[in-house]
């Protein structure tokens, strides 16, 4: 199963925000970022043509450190920016997490707007977790399965939605002490009602104990 999430990570410390509060649009286009050293990343952003930002403009930015400008194309100046990050951030950059980038990103002066690809819930709760770590909060917008991936014999039996929903309460901490989540909180992640959430999770739980139990002969013990 791969997750597809369009995210909205915001911190005072992101790079390239500075940037987009410079723009009249408020926002920017990073097209790409490349790890260069533990506090440093390059990117190549998008800004339009008729924003007044130049190299010597770029550079008096407290976070840039040098700026190329590459081009002009459909409008768009494209420059390669070299950014020093902060502590914090350089950690969660540190490319320990799992997640890979769908399409560019939108910066604007409340954070980036960004699609990217996880393997499975456990990855994107990682993703998470690191940004959360180092002072980057995660707001999913919108999250989407792959249901084609999703193999034909289904761990202990279990339905590809039933599988689906335990994996997501699973990492949202719905079944810790205390909850960390609602039903109604994972309903809404999937775009199914409450009721049906609690059903799902009702449901695969028991397939899940069935087939555990079972399989270790406690349940025909326990019938005799």
């Amino acid at each position: 199963m791969t997750i597809t999430t369009n995210l909205h990570l915001s911190s005072p410390s992101l790079p390239l925000v500075s940037i987009a509060e410079a723009t009249h649009a408020g926002e920017i286009e990073c097209i790409h970022g490349l790890s260069l050293q533990p506090d440093r990343q390059l990117f190549i952003i998008q800004i339009d043509t008729g924003e007044d930002l130049s190299e010597e403009r770029l550079v008096t930015l407290d976070e840039v450190v040098e700026v190329t400008t590459l081009g002009q194309s459909s409008g768009k100046m494209i420059f390669k920016l070299t950014v020093e990050l902060n502590e914090k951030i350089a950690d969660a950059f540190d490319g320990s997490t799992d997640g890979a980038l769908m399409d560019s990103i939108l910066v604007t002066s409340e954070g980036w707007y960004e699609e990217k690809l996880f393997k499975d819930y456990t990855a994107l709760k990682e993703f998470q977790s690191t940004c959360e770590e180092n002072g980057i909060t995660v707001e999913i917008i919108a999250l989407t399965h792959d249901s084609m991936s999703f193999e034909d014999d289904s761990p202990y039996g279990l339905t590809e939605r039933q599988h689906e929903a335990l994996s997501l309460a699973l990492s949202r901490g719905y079944y810790e002490r205390p909850r960390k989540t609602t039903a109604e909180e994972l309903a809404d992640e999937l775009g199914i009602s409450q009721p049906s959430m609690s059903d799902l999770l009702r449901r695969g739980e028991r397939q899940l104990l069935t087939a555990t139990l079972d399989s270790c002969g406690y349940i025909k013990t326990l019938s005799r």
